[in-house]
Protein backbone atom coordinates (compact mmCIF):
# COMPACT_ATOMS: atom_id res chain seq x y z
CA UNK A 1 0.00 0.00 0.00
CA UNK A 2 1.10 3.98 -0.85
CA UNK A 3 1.75 6.10 1.97
CA UNK A 4 -0.84 8.73 2.31
CA UNK A 5 -0.22 11.49 -0.16
CA UNK A 6 2.63 10.49 -2.36
CA UNK A 7 1.33 9.69 -5.95
CA UNK A 8 1.53 6.61 -7.63
CA UNK A 9 4.01 6.31 -10.40
CA UNK A 10 2.92 5.08 -13.55
CA UNK A 11 5.09 1.88 -13.22
CA UNK A 12 3.04 1.16 -10.30
CA UNK A 13 0.09 -1.21 -10.27
CA UNK A 14 -3.04 -0.35 -7.94
CA UNK A 15 -3.75 -3.29 -5.21
CA UNK A 16 -6.15 -5.70 -5.79
CA UNK A 17 -9.53 -5.52 -4.20
CA UNK A 18 -10.48 -8.31 -2.07
CA UNK A 19 -13.32 -10.58 -3.02
CA UNK A 20 -15.54 -12.73 -1.10
CA UNK A 21 -14.67 -16.68 -0.98
CA UNK A 22 -16.40 -18.63 -3.34
CA UNK A 23 -18.07 -21.89 -2.53
CA UNK A 24 -19.16 -25.36 -4.62
CA UNK A 25 -22.81 -26.14 -4.53
CA UNK A 26 -24.76 -28.71 -5.94
CA UNK A 27 -24.41 -29.23 -9.53
CA UNK A 28 -20.97 -27.41 -9.86
CA UNK A 29 -22.63 -24.04 -10.28
CA UNK A 30 -20.60 -21.39 -7.90
CA UNK A 31 -22.15 -18.49 -6.44
CA UNK A 32 -20.47 -16.05 -3.66
CA UNK A 33 -20.43 -17.25 0.20
CA UNK A 34 -22.64 -14.37 1.08
CA UNK A 35 -25.75 -12.86 -1.36
CA UNK A 36 -25.54 -9.80 -2.72
CA UNK A 37 -28.66 -7.20 -2.47
CA UNK A 38 -30.37 -6.20 -6.09
CA UNK A 39 -29.38 -2.85 -7.22
CA UNK A 40 -32.30 -0.68 -6.65
CA UNK A 41 -34.69 -1.05 -9.32
CA UNK A 42 -32.72 -4.25 -10.90
CA UNK A 43 -34.55 -7.69 -11.80
CA UNK A 44 -34.02 -10.34 -8.76
CA UNK A 45 -31.71 -13.03 -9.87
CA UNK A 46 -34.08 -16.46 -10.92
CA UNK A 47 -34.09 -18.11 -8.03
CA UNK A 48 -34.13 -21.95 -8.94
CA UNK A 49 -36.92 -24.03 -7.56
CA UNK A 50 -36.53 -27.40 -6.16
CA UNK A 51 -39.15 -29.27 -7.80
CA UNK A 52 -36.99 -28.07 -11.06
CA UNK A 53 -34.63 -29.89 -9.81
CA UNK A 54 -36.66 -32.71 -8.70
CA UNK A 55 -38.12 -32.78 -12.16
CA UNK A 56 -34.43 -32.66 -14.03
CA UNK A 57 -33.73 -35.46 -12.13
CA UNK A 58 -36.85 -37.55 -12.81
CA UNK A 59 -35.97 -37.11 -16.81
CA UNK A 60 -32.14 -37.89 -15.62
CA UNK A 61 -33.28 -41.33 -14.18
CA UNK A 62 -36.13 -42.06 -16.84
CA UNK A 63 -33.27 -41.94 -20.16
CA UNK A 64 -31.19 -43.87 -18.14
CA UNK A 65 -33.79 -46.91 -17.51
CA UNK A 66 -33.58 -49.51 -19.77
CA UNK A 67 -36.67 -50.23 -21.91
CA UNK A 68 -38.49 -53.32 -20.66
CA UNK A 69 -39.50 -55.96 -23.51
CA UNK A 70 -43.28 -56.05 -23.41
CA UNK A 71 -43.95 -59.73 -22.66
CA UNK A 72 -46.17 -61.66 -20.10
CA UNK A 73 -49.27 -60.49 -19.67
CA UNK A 74 -50.44 -56.84 -20.26
CA UNK A 75 -50.59 -54.48 -17.11
CA UNK A 76 -53.42 -51.91 -16.27
CA UNK A 77 -54.03 -50.09 -13.67
CA UNK A 78 -57.87 -49.42 -13.01
CA UNK A 79 -58.75 -46.62 -11.19
CA UNK A 80 -62.36 -45.07 -9.85
CA UNK A 81 -63.74 -42.22 -7.83
CA UNK A 82 -65.09 -44.26 -5.03
CA UNK A 83 -66.69 -41.10 -3.48
CA UNK A 84 -70.46 -40.62 -3.02
CA UNK A 85 -71.39 -39.20 -6.07
CA UNK A 86 -69.75 -42.28 -7.78
CA UNK A 87 -71.79 -44.94 -6.03
CA UNK A 88 -74.28 -46.09 -9.51
CA UNK A 89 -70.67 -45.82 -11.33
CA UNK A 90 -69.11 -48.46 -9.52
CA UNK A 91 -72.25 -50.42 -8.81
CA UNK A 92 -72.07 -50.65 -12.93
CA UNK A 93 -68.25 -51.03 -13.40
CA UNK A 94 -68.53 -54.18 -11.12
CA UNK A 95 -70.80 -55.72 -13.30
CA UNK A 96 -68.96 -54.74 -15.86
CA UNK A 97 -65.02 -55.84 -14.85
CA UNK A 98 -65.62 -59.68 -16.12
CA UNK A 99 -66.00 -58.83 -19.04
CA UNK A 100 -62.93 -56.72 -19.34
CA UNK A 101 -61.00 -59.57 -18.56
CA UNK A 102 -62.74 -62.04 -21.07
CA UNK A 103 -62.28 -59.84 -24.43
CA UNK A 104 -58.58 -59.69 -23.76
CA UNK A 105 -57.86 -63.90 -23.65
CA UNK A 106 -57.56 -63.92 -27.48
CA UNK A 107 -54.44 -61.01 -27.08
CA UNK A 108 -52.60 -62.17 -24.37
CA UNK A 109 -54.02 -61.67 -20.74
CA UNK A 110 -53.96 -58.89 -18.64
CA UNK A 111 -53.34 -58.05 -15.36
CA UNK A 112 -55.34 -55.29 -13.37
CA UNK A 113 -54.62 -53.28 -10.19
CA UNK A 114 -57.14 -51.65 -8.76
CA UNK A 115 -57.09 -48.20 -7.56
CA UNK A 116 -59.92 -45.98 -5.57
CA UNK A 117 -59.82 -42.54 -3.19
CA UNK A 118 -62.34 -41.68 -1.27
CA UNK A 119 -63.10 -40.27 2.38
CA UNK A 120 -60.89 -37.58 3.72
CA UNK A 121 -57.65 -38.06 1.78
CA UNK A 122 -58.18 -41.88 1.63
CA UNK A 123 -56.65 -43.55 -1.71
CA UNK A 124 -55.50 -47.38 -1.95
CA UNK A 125 -54.50 -49.63 -4.15
CA UNK A 126 -54.85 -53.73 -4.30
CA UNK A 127 -52.69 -56.25 -5.39
CA UNK A 128 -52.18 -57.38 -9.19
CA UNK A 129 -54.57 -60.34 -10.12
CA UNK A 130 -55.25 -61.87 -13.92
CA UNK A 131 -58.95 -63.09 -12.49
CA UNK A 132 -61.67 -61.44 -13.02
CA UNK A 133 -62.85 -63.20 -9.95
CA UNK A 134 -60.60 -61.87 -7.77
CA UNK A 135 -61.23 -58.35 -8.98
CA UNK A 136 -64.82 -58.83 -8.14
CA UNK A 137 -64.06 -59.74 -4.91
CA UNK A 138 -62.20 -56.79 -4.22
CA UNK A 139 -64.57 -54.33 -5.32
CA UNK A 140 -67.41 -55.68 -3.85
CA UNK A 141 -65.58 -54.71 -0.51
CA UNK A 142 -65.55 -51.26 -1.09
CA UNK A 143 -68.40 -48.55 -0.61
CA UNK A 144 -68.35 -45.10 -1.63
CA UNK A 145 -67.87 -41.96 1.00
CA UNK A 146 -67.92 -38.35 0.65
CA UNK A 147 -64.42 -36.72 -0.49
CA UNK A 148 -62.81 -34.82 -2.58
CA UNK A 149 -60.91 -36.48 -5.74
CA UNK A 150 -57.58 -37.18 -5.36
CA UNK A 151 -56.56 -37.76 -8.90
CA UNK A 152 -53.25 -36.61 -8.02
CA UNK A 153 -52.54 -39.31 -6.10
CA UNK A 154 -53.72 -42.43 -8.95
CA UNK A 155 -50.88 -40.45 -11.05
CA UNK A 156 -48.38 -41.02 -9.08
CA UNK A 157 -48.90 -44.00 -8.10
CA UNK A 158 -48.88 -45.61 -11.07
CA UNK A 159 -45.60 -43.85 -12.12
CA UNK A 160 -44.40 -45.32 -9.17
CA UNK A 161 -45.78 -49.17 -10.66
CA UNK A 162 -44.57 -48.23 -14.19
CA UNK A 163 -40.98 -47.45 -12.44
CA UNK A 164 -41.18 -51.09 -11.15
CA UNK A 165 -42.22 -52.94 -14.19
CA UNK A 166 -44.44 -51.81 -17.18
CA UNK A 167 -47.52 -50.52 -17.44
CA UNK A 168 -49.38 -50.81 -20.63
CA UNK A 169 -52.03 -48.08 -19.54
CA UNK A 170 -53.74 -46.55 -17.14
CA UNK A 171 -57.82 -46.03 -16.88
CA UNK A 172 -59.76 -43.72 -14.86
CA UNK A 173 -63.48 -43.67 -14.27
CA UNK A 174 -65.22 -40.18 -12.74
CA UNK A 175 -67.44 -37.45 -12.75
CA UNK A 176 -65.15 -34.68 -10.88
CA UNK A 177 -62.08 -32.44 -11.14
CA UNK A 178 -61.31 -30.61 -7.89
CA UNK A 179 -57.37 -30.61 -7.86
CA UNK A 180 -54.91 -28.13 -8.94
CA UNK A 181 -54.66 -28.33 -12.48
CA UNK A 182 -51.14 -27.84 -13.40
CA UNK A 183 -50.03 -30.02 -10.79
CA UNK A 184 -52.00 -32.62 -12.73
CA UNK A 185 -50.21 -31.97 -15.82
CA UNK A 186 -46.88 -31.98 -14.28
CA UNK A 187 -47.71 -35.82 -13.20
CA UNK A 188 -48.99 -36.45 -15.99
CA UNK A 189 -45.88 -35.58 -18.11
CA UNK A 190 -43.71 -37.66 -15.58
CA UNK A 191 -46.51 -41.09 -16.85
CA UNK A 192 -45.98 -39.94 -20.67
CA UNK A 193 -41.84 -40.17 -20.10
CA UNK A 194 -42.68 -43.86 -18.69
CA UNK A 195 -45.14 -44.30 -22.21
CA UNK A 196 -48.22 -45.00 -20.10
CA UNK A 197 -51.00 -43.28 -21.53
CA UNK A 198 -53.84 -42.67 -19.53
CA UNK A 199 -57.53 -43.05 -20.81
CA UNK A 200 -60.22 -41.00 -18.96
CA UNK A 201 -63.66 -41.95 -19.33
CA UNK A 202 -66.21 -39.16 -17.62
CA UNK A 203 -69.86 -39.31 -16.61
CA UNK A 204 -71.31 -36.42 -16.61
CA UNK A 205 -70.57 -32.71 -18.30
CA UNK A 206 -68.70 -30.69 -15.62
CA UNK A 207 -66.83 -28.76 -17.80
CA UNK A 208 -63.53 -28.20 -15.38
CA UNK A 209 -63.18 -32.12 -15.08
CA UNK A 210 -63.48 -32.27 -19.01
CA UNK A 211 -60.61 -29.56 -19.21
CA UNK A 212 -58.45 -31.31 -16.96
CA UNK A 213 -59.54 -35.02 -18.24
CA UNK A 214 -58.46 -34.07 -21.71
CA UNK A 215 -55.19 -32.23 -21.41
CA UNK A 216 -54.34 -35.65 -19.35
CA UNK A 217 -55.30 -37.31 -22.33
CA UNK A 218 -53.05 -35.29 -24.35
CA UNK A 219 -50.02 -35.35 -22.05
CA UNK A 220 -49.78 -38.56 -22.33
CA UNK A 221 -51.01 -39.89 -25.92
CA UNK A 222 -53.93 -41.19 -24.25
CA UNK A 223 -57.86 -40.51 -24.71
CA UNK A 224 -61.32 -38.69 -23.27
CA UNK A 225 -64.29 -40.41 -24.09
CA UNK A 226 -67.24 -39.43 -22.29
CA UNK A 227 -70.56 -42.04 -21.31
CA UNK A 228 -73.97 -41.46 -20.23
CA UNK A 229 -75.44 -42.46 -16.43
CA UNK A 230 -76.45 -45.38 -17.04
CA UNK A 231 -75.23 -46.71 -19.92
CA UNK A 232 -73.90 -50.17 -18.92
CA UNK A 233 -72.78 -51.20 -22.87
CA UNK A 234 -70.91 -47.90 -23.92
CA UNK A 235 -68.48 -48.16 -20.74
CA UNK A 236 -68.48 -52.01 -21.03
CA UNK A 237 -67.34 -51.35 -24.62
CA UNK A 238 -64.90 -48.66 -23.64
CA UNK A 239 -63.38 -50.47 -20.55
CA UNK A 240 -62.83 -53.95 -23.32
CA UNK A 241 -61.69 -51.34 -25.83
CA UNK A 242 -58.95 -50.48 -23.44
CA UNK A 243 -58.63 -54.12 -22.07
CA UNK A 244 -57.27 -55.19 -25.45
CA UNK A 245 -55.57 -52.20 -26.22
CA UNK A 246 -53.07 -52.60 -22.74
CA UNK A 247 -53.40 -56.44 -23.42
CA UNK A 248 -52.55 -56.37 -27.21
CA UNK A 249 -51.62 -52.76 -28.31
CA UNK A 250 -53.32 -50.78 -31.01
CA UNK A 251 -53.46 -53.37 -34.10
CA UNK A 252 -55.08 -55.47 -31.76
CA UNK A 253 -57.61 -52.73 -30.76
CA UNK A 254 -57.77 -52.02 -34.28
CA UNK A 255 -59.12 -55.61 -34.84
CA UNK A 256 -61.28 -55.10 -31.94
CA UNK A 257 -63.08 -52.33 -34.45
CA UNK A 258 -64.50 -55.78 -36.53
CA UNK A 259 -66.04 -57.60 -34.06
CA UNK A 260 -68.05 -57.44 -31.02
CA UNK A 261 -67.61 -54.01 -29.41
CA UNK A 262 -67.12 -52.26 -32.30
CA UNK A 263 -68.70 -49.26 -31.42
CA UNK A 264 -66.33 -48.91 -28.36
CA UNK A 265 -62.83 -49.80 -29.92
CA UNK A 266 -63.93 -46.90 -32.73
CA UNK A 267 -64.55 -44.45 -30.67
CA UNK A 268 -61.11 -45.24 -28.47
CA UNK A 269 -59.06 -45.06 -31.94
CA UNK A 270 -60.54 -42.00 -32.97
CA UNK A 271 -59.79 -40.64 -29.72
CA UNK A 272 -56.30 -41.80 -29.73
CA UNK A 273 -52.87 -39.63 -31.23
CA UNK A 274 -52.04 -41.08 -34.95
CA UNK A 275 -49.78 -44.22 -34.33
CA UNK A 276 -45.33 -42.93 -33.92
CA UNK A 277 -44.98 -45.64 -36.75
CA UNK A 278 -45.88 -48.25 -38.75
CA UNK A 279 -44.46 -50.77 -36.78
CA UNK A 280 -46.41 -49.60 -33.46
CA UNK A 281 -47.37 -52.69 -31.06
CA UNK A 282 -48.85 -52.94 -27.57
CA UNK A 283 -48.76 -50.09 -25.99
Amino acid sequence: MREPGRLMSKDEKPPEKPTATRQPIAGGEVRGAHPVAPATGATPPAVERSSDTEVRDFVARMRSRPVEAATGNGRLVFAMDATMSRQPTWDMALALQAEMFGVVKAVGGLDVQLVYFRGAGECRASRWVSDPDALARLMATVSCQGGYTQIGKVLSHTRGEAEKKRVNALVYVGDCMEEAVDDLCGRSGELALLGVPVFLFQEGRDGAAERAFREIARLTNGAWCRFDAGAAAQLRELLAAVAVYAAGGRRALERLTEGSGAEGARRLLASLPPPRSASEGRG
